[in-house]
């Protein structure tokens, strides 16, 4: 299943949209062409973002990446460790792109705007499936297993992104309000993916606005 609709009719909150996004869209490459390591990791991550982790085997991932079964083993030594090696360097992906997000914006609420339009944007790329944070969840159930341990620490660092974006433009309570933003972008990550994409990105927009007190009035 391919999300490709077109950009929805949302309002955009202040803030110019800067190229990237801070959820790292996964977009189809030709083979990766670095260093054997890189390789493996490169094409791990675009296997398991478009097929799911549990679904692709070594011996695919070797194949793929053109590379042997020692030099695999060699870098890697197991696929769980390929996997942890996969979500965090997803985590780093989105940490960057955060980052530059609020290095650029002139202040606090501009960062937030135009963070709600790169998850927007993300949710728009062709080869978009859903979070690959939530996506990975959803194949570890245990929430002790490593991989969930990656998730929940990514999750907890993105929540205090906002919440100290939300504190720095005055919010009175960043802390609730950085929750009802990720729970929002959960919402419209997944919306997107399994529905409604213009409605999914909406609601993101519209939550967006309430939390930072720039709701239109009431007619």
């Amino acid at each position: 299943m391919t999300v490709d609709s077109p950009q929805p009719t949302v309002q955009r909150l202040p803030g110019p949209t800067t190229p990237g996004s801070s959820e790292a869209p996964r977009t189809r490459t030709a083979r990766p062409t670095g260093g054997a390591k890189l390789r493996i990791l490169e094409t791990a991550a675009r296997l398991f973002y478009e097929e799911g982790i549990r679904g692709v085997g070594v011996d695919r991932l070797i194949a793929e990446a053109s590379v042997t079964k020692a030099t695999f083993y060699k870098h890697y030594g197991s696929k769980d460790n390929l996997i942890l090696a996969y979500v965090r360097s997803r985590h780093e992906q989105v940490k960057q792109a955060m980052d530059t997000i609020i290095a650029e914006a002139p202040d606090a609420r501009t960062a937030v705007g135009t963070w709600v339009d790169t998850v927007v944007d993300t949710t728009n790329d062709p080869d978009f499936r859903g979070c690959a944070f939530l996506n990975a969840a959803a194949e570890y159930h245990d929430p002790r297993h490593p991989v969930r341990e990656v998730v929940s620490a990514h999750r907890d660092w993105y929540t205090d992104q906002l919440a100290e974006l939300l504190q720095q433009a005055g919010h009175p309570l960043p802390g609730d309000g950085a929750d009802e933003l990720m729970l929002a972008r959960d919402g419209a990550m997944v919306g997107s993916y399994a529905g409604d994409t213009i409605a999914a990105c909406a609601a993101l927009g519209r939550v967006a606005s309430r939390v930072l007190g720039t709701d239109a009035p009431a007619a």
